[in-house]
């Protein structure tokens, strides 16, 4: 915390967690925010009349030549510089004025070649938003600049007016309040009055300009997350690929866990089940106590082949879940459970089944995690709906330290979760307890 606070100070971004004995108010216009949001500002002009001047001359161009083969290659070469211009921006505005977005969702042509590439970039949302930006960001650096620029100038040229009668003498009048000077160098202030007031409005004047600033560039900072950023649909299209990744490997993962145990488990206990049997076939003419004791020994094996295939069973979607619904599932799985478990389940209806399946394999998760590695004497399960929300929360009073950490199961957890819009919060702090608490969508089943 200590070093990302030195980061964020040495940026010129104070987080509030530092108190400093001037105010705010006396304090903004020295801070290097302040100067870099300033410098912000005052760059946007230049660049804006580049930016607007380059799109405006080549969609013209462009449109002008649709009617021959040029129109198009034209059209695309704008869009593209458009793009790299808000390369630029998005680079500007993260460096002077900390502002992180995202780039915009890439180019997918269809076809090999110069002509899927035109094709992508002219059919592209984002390329016409840069352009879009490349029109509206010049008026509005013409007005930021303006009002920043005099806000800045008039207000240093006023506070600093006394100044002005030492750096230029021959303007100071010569019947007034001899201020200091020899005879060849005299300095007269004409109107103490004046100069007072003068001092004081400059004063609020610089003391406003960090603040009338910043809200300028709030504006720049919506049009650089609403242009140059990607589209909510365009974001929403890349999560839902990452979702489905995630849920693509968890499929996998969980296919190979059952053949592991199938393989492992009832599998190994079947076959030698029927060797058994074969063997006590050869023994049963010629030693039957023999034979009946094998026969005893391949009942039992059945009898744990059976429970293993009714925990595998349980492992993929337990019936009862099915059958009655979180409530009782949950209250089966915290009999069978190291510690003991207190469940709750405060539920107007059932959830849709595959977010009943992943809140009721999440709890399981979560207890046979207390119960290997927490310590804990007892745990709680709360379950409930707010809103469109359906609501768990793991409890335990053990020795706290739970984290997410790479590879562990905390995070496939939250990988799991986030794959249909869900959410895992843990709350752990060394000595316990610790809290989970994982949100899902509803879904109505």
């Amino acid at each position: 915390m200590a070093m990302e606070y030195q980061e964020r100070y040495r940026a010129g971004y104070d987080d509030g967690t530092r108190r400093h004995r001037m105010p705010a108010a006396l304090r903004a216009p020295f801070e290097r925010r302040s100067r870099r949001e300033l410098g912000y500002v005052l760059l946007g002009l230049p660049i804006g009349i580049v930016l607007f001047v380059f799109a405006v001359t080549m969609v013209s161009l462009g449109a002008g030549l649709l009617v021959t083969f040029l129109g198009v290659p034209v059209l695309a070469a704008a869009l593209a510089g458009c793009r790299g211009f808000g390369a630029l921006e998005r680079a500007r505005a993260r460096g002077l004025l900390g502002v992180e977005v995202a780039d915009p969702e890439p180019l997918r042509p269809r076809k090999d070649g110069l002509m899927g590439w035109m094709g992508a970039i002219l059919k592209s949302g984002a390329s016409w938003r840069h352009l879009l930006y490349a029109v509206l960001q010049f008026p509005w650096a013409v007005f930021s600049f303006c009002v920043a620029l005099a806000f800045w100038a008039y207000g240093w040229a006023m506070l600093t007016y006394p100044l002005w009668f030492w750096v230029f003498p021959m303007y100071a009048g010569q019947g007034g309040l001899q201020l200091y000077g020899d005879e060849h160098h005299r300095v007269y202030l004409d109107n103490p009055f004046e100069i007072t007031v003068t001092v004081l409005v400059g004063a609020l004047f610089t003391m406003a300009t960090p603040w009338i600033v910043r809200a300028l560039t709030t504006v720049d900072r919506l049009l650089v997350h609403g242009l140059l950023g990607p589209s909510r649909l365009g974001a929403r299209v890349v999560e839902l690929e990452s979702d489905r990744g995630v849920v693509v490997d968890t499929a996998a993962a969980d296919l190979r866990r059952i053949e592991r145990d199938l393989h492992d488990g009832a599998q190994a206990r079947l076959v030698n089940l029927a060797m058994d049997l074969g063997l006590a076939k050869e023994k049963l003419r010629e030693d039957p106590r023999a034979a009946a004791r094998m026969v005893d020994e391949a009942h039992g094996e059945v009898k744990t082949a059976l429970q293993e295939l009714r925990d595998l069973a349980r492992g993929i979607h337990p019936a009862v879940l099915t059958d009655r619904g979180l409530d009782a599932a949950l209250s089966a799985v915290a009999s069978r459970s190291a510690v003991p478990v207190r469940v709750e389940v405060d539920l107007p209806s059932r959830p849709a089944l595959a977010i009943e399946g992943i809140a009721y394999f999440t709890v399981c998760e979560l207890l046979q995690n207390i119960g290997k590695h927490s310590g804990a004497r007892s745990a709680t399960v709360d379950v409930w709906r707010a809103e469109d929300r359906l609501m768990l929360q793991v409890t335990d009073d053990g020795a706290g330290g739970a984290a997410p950490a790479p590879g562990s199961g905390l995070t496939g957890l939250a990988e799991r979760l986030d794959a249909v819009d869900g959410i895992l919060v843990v709350v752990s702090p060394p000595g316990g307890p610790t809290r989970i608490t994982a949100e899902l969508p509803w879904r109505t089943h």
